[in-house]
């Protein structure tokens, strides 16, 4: 019985230790607005590449 406890406890300290990584990680980015920052900047690379081509406008 004592290896089973054993054994129930590493497995729940790992699912506590993953839970903790992973609310820290979405804290740390909700709180410095990384994901805004982030699609800010594709929304930049992307319309830098779309703009590079040459455009024929007649009026």
């Amino acid at each position: 019985m004592s290896k089973f406890i054993k054994i129930l406890f590493s497995i729940l300290l790992k699912v506590v230790l993953i839970l903790t990584i992973a609310v820290g990680v979405l804290f740390v980015v909700y709180f410095w607005n990384l994901d805004q920052k982030l699609l800010g900047w594709v929304y930049k690379m992307v319309n830098r590449i779309s703009d590079r081509k040459k455009q024929d406008i007649k009026s």
